[in-house]
């Protein structure tokens, strides 16, 4: 089988010839592959390694005083950037080997009243996303891989434009603030996804839409809050790229399990990352509870096995993985449970690729 093979027929619930492996990385990892495989592409890389590289498609933007960056942070930033496409100010930082963006003060931290929503003065212009980049990178990605874009969200943008503790206080104090704020967040989000989905769509299989939902111990939101403020605007959306012949990629982080129901209810078709160390995260019990309904993708721990163990580890958890998100030998794309980070071993990757590739 090819890549593209492999991963419809995971994605369809039909026979593969192996399971398939995927791979998130930062580009210091990046780095380090194209190194040891003697490439000077991500593309050539994946092929070289054998991955079932489920290739990412940024929306590049392009602000009035012509900064390109991506609609979301890391997003197909092609230069360092003073502010998203949100207006959200970022800071490059340094922390041993890996460098990475951190958001500066929240842009609308001061606002109160519905009735200022409309005067923020960095609301994303949909005529200033660059759909033809993009298109581009999905014809490029699409003749050997499956492909993902874009990126987009509701309450993480949210949280970046308020910053996360007054984000968390508003659910409670300014509901009416919230959804004036989610709507447009929405609005400027859906009318960029037609656009693209009508000039690219043949050449995407997935839309990725990341909303963390959980914490390293419990929900970041209690369900109820999750379903008034969320839960219509995740059925507006997966409806949506449902209806263009795509399938949504969710992204939520942490002890999520209580909203794992309903967020399938919504419409989505892969789950990731599956953080399993978290509470209520276990493998086995997501597969018996959900493996019916949702597709995983992810499982790998990346905060301690992946850049702390031994390859022997790795391939012990991979194993694990093999036999509960993966019992019966469907449902399940292996892949890091986030970004490997920078300074994980290159031999521990290899040895999660090659133990994915080979389980029973």
């Amino acid at each position: 089988m090819t890549t593209r093979e492999r991963l419809l027929a995971i994605l369809s619930r039909k026979p593969v010839d192996r399971m398939p492996v995927d791979l998130w990385y930062t580009e210091e990892i990046g780095k380090d592959l194209r190194d040891y495989t003697g490439t000077s592409t991500d593309l050539e890389m994946f092929k070289v390694l054998g991955l079932d590289k489920i290739v990412w498609v940024f929306m590049p933007y392009k602000s009035e005083t012509g900064e390109k960056t991506g609609s979301q942070v890391g997003a197909g930033a092609e230069a360092a950037v003073s502010r998203t496409a949100w207006g959200v100010p970022l800071k490059g930082i340094q922390s041993g080997k890996a460098h990475y963006e951190e958001f500066g003060e929240a842009p609308m931290l001061g606002y109160e009243s519905p009735a200022d929503v409309e005067k923020y003065p960095w609301w994303p212009d949909p005529d200033r996303f660059d759909y033809e980049g993009a298109v581009a990178q999905a014809r490029e990605a699409h003749g050997d891989f499956y492909v993902i874009g874009p990126w987009v969200s509701f309450f993480e943008i949210y949280c970046q434009m308020r910053g996360i503790e007054q984000a968390m206080m508003d659910l409670v104090l300014y509901p009416d603030l919230v959804n004036a704020v989610l709507d447009k967040i929405e609005q400027i989000q859906t009318e960029m996804m037609k656009r693209f989905f009508t000039l690219g769509g043949k050449y995407l299989d997935l839309v990725f839409i990341s909303d963390d939902l959980g914490t390293q111990s419990s929900l970041l939101m209690s369900p109820d809050m999750w379903r008034q403020f969320l839960e219509p605007r995740m059925k507006r959306w997966c409806d949506l790229i449902h209806s263009y012949g795509l399938k949504v990629f969710f992204h939520t982080d942490g002890a999520a399990e209580p909203l794992i129901g309903p967020l399938i209810d919504c419409g989505i078709d892969v789950l990731n990352p599956i953080q399993h160390v978290c509470p209520g995260m276990d493998p086995a019990e997501l597969k018996k509870k959900y493996g019916h309904r949702v597709i995983f993708h992810g499982g790998v721990d990346n905060q301690n096995v992946l850049p702390f163990g031994t390859p022997d580890e790795v391939r012990a958890e991979v194993k694990m993985l093999m036999n509960t998100l993966g019992a019966g030998r469907e449902g399940f794309i292996c892949a890091s449970c986030h970004n490997v980070q920078a300074g994980t071993p290159v031999e521990n990757i290899l040895a999660m690729i090659e133990a994915a590739k080979t389980a029973g």
